[in-house]
């Protein structure tokens, strides 16, 4: 066969003889390209850029072509690169070069040689990921910078709280929110050491097994921003940054999603323990009386996308080679955006509902002056004091309850000598004082009796919101110092 019968109008490769199809393109490679335009550019330019310089210092171009490049480099735009079957394959690192080497004054044979798309794909997500990793802890720490003012504002406002379902104990809206902050920054922590973990540079891995040229992986790694570089195989075929992220943000949804469920019966017709202003909330069409927040069925159900999306992620990498799979990946992180722009939008739903809610204190007080939260209290005292069996002193401690409830008594009205007559029942003898008593079912002296740390005593409260404040100063810094790198 002669050589001319094997020249084709093709210029990207000699192995195919014909363009992609208009199926290919239509389906697969201009969704792709128009992704990667939208959201990878800025990141393919500046690998560009870098891999440039790295020519000029091998001694392969020039350093009058490197500015060359360079300069035509950062003319590049969204609008004036387009997916084009014939051209460019619809690919957009061939676009680029395809833009860059129709407008050079003079050839430079030397530029693109050995290399891959591969690793600079690789190097284009993870920095896409790393800066939207970013914005989600900012996103996560004014969610909780939000959660501790609530918290600092509400330290000793007491409210019912509750175990399988039932009132339980007096807490306070601090003691909770505190809760919430805490979870949040743990989260934050894993994320930090997520990021520390995927900053690890894939430029200069090649296909898969490495570059022939002495390319200067670890500066090449430090201009863009990352820490070190990585094994090459694994820089292209692991999606490892992907599921970490992905799994991260699936467990921090479920847990917001928790909390979201609590605020839905706060928020209900029977417990009345906050509202949100007219603006965050929804009307029923056919009950004028109703006043709803449909915000918060909408994060709740929100957050169970972001579960989806990292159950597609994990599947997709299931029972898959650890090999190059360029496509597979594309395919399979193909919901890695929009898991993040759900993410980003639960936390800010979640963290304007924080900002804006106002707690019913009188209605809250009343509902823990009203039920019986010092049965726990009184068991103890009758051990301690009176020397009764603990198990004993709950029975008693239970009997005595249910007995003023039947007789539709308050807590604090209390009836000593019935709780006397108990005891004597019980074959033991208490010594317990009315002014005991009334205080053993007191809403105040129920949260200063907790002395453990952790607890729900406001002094506690106070000290735990100083030491949350002082990790998110920390953790600030350290997202600052990530932002620096």
């Amino acid at each position: 066969m002669k050589v001319d019968n094997l020249l084709h109008d093709e210029t990207l490769s000699g192995r195919i003889s014909a363009s992609p199809s208009m199926l290919l393109h239509e389906e697969i490679l201009k969704p792709q390209f128009d992704y990667e335009l939208k959201h990878l550019l800025p990141y393919y330019i500046q690998i560009e850029e870098v891999m440039t310089i790295e020519y000029e210092r091998l001694g392969l171009i020039s350093k009058e072509s490197m500015v060359e490049i360079v300069n035509l480099l950062n003319q590049i735009t969204k609008e004036n690169i387009t997916a084009d079957p014939k051209s460019n394959m619809s690919d957009i690192c061939f676009a680029i070069e395809q833009y860059v080497e129709s407008r050079m004054e003079h050839p430079v044979p030397n530029w693109h040689v050995d290399r891959s798309r591969n690793d600079v794909q690789a190097t284009a997500q993870i920095m896409f990921a790393r800066e939207n990793l970013v914005t989600i802890m900012e996103e996560i720490i004014e969610l909780i910078e939000e959660v501790l003012a609530l918290s600092n504002d509400n330290l000793s406002v007491p409210m019912p709280g509750y175990t399988h379902y039932q009132s339980a104990q007096i807490i306070t809206v601090g003691f909770y929110f505190t809760a919430v902050s805490e979870v949040l920054q743990k989260s934050l922590n894993r994320m930090i050491k997520i990021y520390d973990e995927i900053n690890k540079c894939p430029l200069g891995s090649g296909a898969m097994s490495g570059m022939e040229l002495e390319w200067n992986r670890a500066e090449m790694a430090t201009k863009l921003g990352f820490q070190d570089s990585s094994h090459a195989l694994v820089s292209v075929a692991s999606k490892e940054w992907m599921l970490q992220i992905a799994a991260e943000c699936s467990n921090l949804a479920t847990v917001i999603s928790r909390f979201i469920t609590d605020l839905i019966t706060w928020g209900s017709s029977e417990y009345k323990f906050f509202v949100l202003p007219d603006e965050m909330s929804g009307i029923s069409s056919a009950m004028p009386q109703k006043k709803n927040y449909p915000i918060l069925e909408r994060i709740r159900g929100r957050s169970v996308h972001i579960n989806s999306y990292y159950y597609d992620m994990l599947n997709a990498q299931r029972n898959t080679p650890f090999t190059n799979l360029v496509e597979t990946a594309k395919e399979g992180g193909s919901n890695f955006h929009p898991l993040i722009t759900c993410m980003k939008s639960v936390l800010k739903l979640y963290t304007a509902v924080i900002k804006a809610m106002k707690f019913n204190k009188e209605h809250m007080y009343e509902m823990c002056a009203n039920d019986f939260f010092g049965g726990f209290s009184l068991a103890n005292l009758l051990t301690l004091q009176c020397s009764i069996p603990y198990r004993q002193s709950q029975i008693i401690s239970g009997k005595y309850i249910v007995a003023m409830n039947e007789q539709n008594r308050k807590p604090n009205e209390v009836e000593l000598s019935f709780l006397n007559e108990l005891c004597e029942k019980f074959g033991y003898k208490s010594s317990l004082t009315e002014d005991q008593l009334i205080e053993i079912f007191s809403v105040t002296e129920s949260l200063s009796r907790k002395k453990t740390k952790g607890s729900t005593n406001p002094l506690e409260i106070k000290q735990l919101i100083d030491q949350q404040r002082a990790i998110l100063r920390e953790q600030k810094q350290q997202i600052a110092d990530l932002k620096r790198k």
